[in-house]
């Protein structure tokens, strides 16, 4: 086998046995019992007039109230949670932070990690005949008209496929192995079954009361399936797959779910594995054709966060210590591609993706820095290089470095020395299709032996010290991070 296609195939395949020590993005502090506002401290045009039934006349009034709804704003976000929202003096901090600087958006958790429904929702029949509401925000009608106030725009977080509160609830909805019981992740957590379309409605169902109360857009998250040794074993009725594949019914959700959205006059994003940009091994292990789901989505936020890539990855030795260059070559492979997939008459989601703005101690000494101001402005300024606009910044527990972000008049200066630059810049042309992916335009080929240890979901310790000799490892973005000690869950929780 050419060395090179190995090396791709390695690293995207040892990724593969990562995702057997986490399955999940990690929970974030901000939604834990508890939480205290310290804690985050710290850290269609009009048509013409014509004679037409007054119903069809109702629908074009409509349609067009929708498209005037959604007007495009270039977003420079912040992952907020639920609990903190809930707390006024800790709103108020941040609002007058987003005021101060060039923020504009807040993500804020509506369905969490557990499943659960952070505000009364009374408007979705199964959130309330399952129980699924857990208070968080008290009053989201008046949070969300304080933050529009501001011109803040505002994000609903969905998680989607990851919900052990309704799959226990509703165990027909859920993933099973052969014997009948449900399957769980590392953590215990039942995970829903992506093939039922009732799990979809509930989700649209659950968007659209969001959007009842004042939200802009809906992310999802976990918009794929779960990775975890024993994700081989569950069992799929042939009733609801009908021969369709993981790539297939992921991208079949995220175009029926945010078809049903858009027409409610939301806008709709993912949050993707960032791994899956130019790896089809990977893209086949999640679900998530990331290329396929930006033909569906207005917004789609790759993970890029720097910790997450380890030794190999964009040819850099420890990419936490270099989040510019590492968010530059994650978005170079975005950037083609997305150039390489574009279709004539159908429009492409606009990237947005979400940066780091924690320290990923967990990584081990020599591996990995703090985070601070001039780290997260270098992950910026290489979104800014790369040619996108929006980014998002994540941290699990709310804690943001405000001093580094430009005030309004400074990021007016900004945007117009980068327009100036971008109209200098030649016309974007690539060699070929998968040039970045595979660096010779032919598709990975693995050996049989790691044909069939991709299948089985096993490594043979030869195939580990293969894997972990050719240098391009893969790590998911999913790596758990160590909380601080006062954060941490316990396992009753």
């Amino acid at each position: 086998m050419d060395k090179k296609k190995f090396k791709i195939c390695a690293g995207a395949f040892f990724m593969g046995l990562f995702f057997c020590a986490s399955c999940t993005r990690y929970e974030p502090v901000a939604l834990m019992p508890g939480y205290t506002e310290t804690q985050a401290e710290e850290t269609l045009p009009k048509t013409a007039e014509q004679d037409v039934p007054e119903s069809s006349a109702e629908a074009v009034e409509e349609s067009i109230e929708i498209e005037s709804a959604r007007e495009p704003v270039k977003i420079k976000g912040i992952y907020l949670g639920a609990s903190p929202c809930g707390l006024d003096d800790f709103m108020d901090k941040v609002i007058k932070r987003i005021d101060e600087t060039e923020l504009n958006a807040v993500v804020i958790d509506v369905k969490d990690d557990f499943g659960r429904i952070t505000f009364d929702m009374d408007s979705v029949p199964l959130v309330n005949e399952i129980g699924a509401v857990d208070v968080k925000i008290g009053d989201i009608e008046a949070l969300i008209q304080k933050l529009h106030d501001h011109d803040i725009y505002c994000i609903a977080r969905v998680v989607a496929f990851r919900d052990p509160y309704i799959a226990d609830k509703r165990p027909d909805l859920a993933l099973h192995l052969a014997d009948g019981s449900l399957f769980r992740d590392n953590k215990g957590d039942a995970w829903v079954n992506p093939y039922k379309k009732e799990v979809w409605d509930y989700l649209v169902d659950i968007g659209k009361a969001a959007g009842e109360v004042g939200f802009d857009e809906i992310q999802f998250d976990y918009i794929r399936f779960c990775t975890e040794r024993g994700i081989n074993d569950v069992v799929y009725d042939e009733n609801d797959t009908l021969g369709r594949g993981k790539t297939d019914i992921i991208s079949e959700a995220v175009g029926y779910m945010s078809g049903k959205l858009q027409e409610a006059g939301l806008f709709v994003s993912c949050d993707v594995f960032g791994t899956i940009i130019g790896s089809d091994i990977d893209a086949q292990s999640v679900g998530q054709v990331y290329t396929d789901m930006a033909d569906e989505l207005d917004y789609i936020c790759p993970m890029i966060y720097p910790s997450h890539y380890a030794s190999g990855n964009f040819g850099l030795e420890h990419p936490d210590l270099q989040p510019y260059e590492t968010i530059l070559g994650a978005l170079g492979r975005s950037k083609e591609e997305l150039y390489w997939s574009k279709k004539e008459d159908t429009p492409q989601a606009v990237v947005r993706p979400w940066l780091q703005s924690f320290t990923a101690s967990y990584l081990g000494e020599g591996n990995y820095m703090e985070y601070d101001e001039e780290a997260v402005r270098a992950q910026i300024q290489a979104v800014y290089d790369a040619g996108y606009d929006e980014w998002l910044l994540w941290s699990a527990a709310a804690s943001y470095f405000y001093d580094g972000l430009l005030t309004p008049e400074e990021e007016a200066e900004e945007n117009a020395r980068i327009a100036e630059s971008r109209a200098a810049l030649p016309p974007e042309t690539y060699e070929n299709a998968e040039s970045s992916a595979n660096g010779d335009g032919a598709s990975p080929v693995l050996t049989d032996e790691l044909e069939s240890a991709l299948t089985n979901g096993e490594l043979s310790e030869s195939d580990i010290a293969i894997l972990s000799e050719s240098g391009d490892i893969i790590i998911s973005e999913e790596t758990e991070p160590s909380l601080p000690q006062e954060a941490e869950i316990s396992e009753e929780e």
